[in-house]
């Protein structure tokens, strides 16, 4: 069933959104400064590929102030942005029964685009 999700993701949009992430992450890592956030960008990217079958958890160990730092910049520059986008699909998603498990992998990915530092993404 994840395969099938993941195929139709793919196919309807899904592509678009891996591509965004992806050439954003690349930008962003072309910089110096840019790189803990392009990989961040680069980590998204991946899951916005194929969300059905991955979970997004905090790591065990503490990341420190240097993680929360890196959020707070992360919502400012852009972060608040993706997560809207994001859920404002996901609530467009979910007005059908056909959408809700689509929109269920939008929302997974408000949680990500609002804090990626200190998080992975592993698979169920």
């Amino acid at each position: 069933m994840n395969t099938l999700g993941n195929v139709i993701w793919v196919l309807f949009g899904g592509f678009f959104i891996f591509l965004e992430y992806l050439i954003g992450g690349i930008l962003l890592c072309l910089t110096i400064v840019g790189i803990p956030f392009g990989l961040q960008s680069i980590k998204m990217a991946q899951m916005a590929l194929w969300p059905f079958g991955k979970r997004i958890e905090y790591m065990n160990y503490a990341p420190g102030c240097l993680s929360t730092i890196m959020n707070l910049l992360w919502l400012v520059f852009g972060g608040i942005l993706i997560a809207l986008s994001h859920l404002a699909f996901g609530l467009l998603f979910a007005i059908t029964i056909i959408g809700i498990p689509f929109a269920k992998q939008h929302f997974k990915l408000v949680s990500l685009a609002l804090t990626p530092f200190g998080r992975r993404i592993v698979d169920c």
